[in-house]
């Protein structure tokens, strides 16, 4: 692709920190979601309704999408998303945790442009 096919391309990183008050809530929701897939393979949904249940970050991950975060925002359509969730260790007053903190990835330093 030359630069006129990438430039309309823009990677957003988004990387949230959230506090799980109630996990109970957040599988219930999960599996909530799971039920009302109509078309999910009946493999697929035991494996899903199992992954939610064992662990609260995959019933978030299964709740967050992407495509809700650009749904409506008009003028963009979202060509690619991957994402994922996981128990992190936080400590807010921690340097490590600052979120301005250039993460070394030249490309985002310059403003990448494309789709992971």
């Amino acid at each position: 692709m030359n630069t006129e096919e990438t430039s309309r391309f823009v990677r957003l990183r988004v990387d949230l920190v959230i506090a799980v008050d109630d996990p109970g809530a957040v599988t219930k929701a999960a599996l909530r979601r799971i039920a009302d897939e109509n078309d999910m393979p009946a493999d697929e949904r035991v494996h899903a309704e199992d992954a939610v249940t064992e662990d609260t970050a995959e019933a978030l991950a299964y709740l967050v999408d992407p495509f809700d975060l650009v749904n409506e925002v008009p003028g963009v359509e979202l060509a690619q998303a991957s994402w994922s969730s996981g128990p992190v260790d936080y400590d807010p007053d921690s340097p490590e945790w600052d979120l301005d903190e250039d993460d070394g990835d030249d490309d985002e330093a310059e403003g990448a442009h494309g789709v992971s």
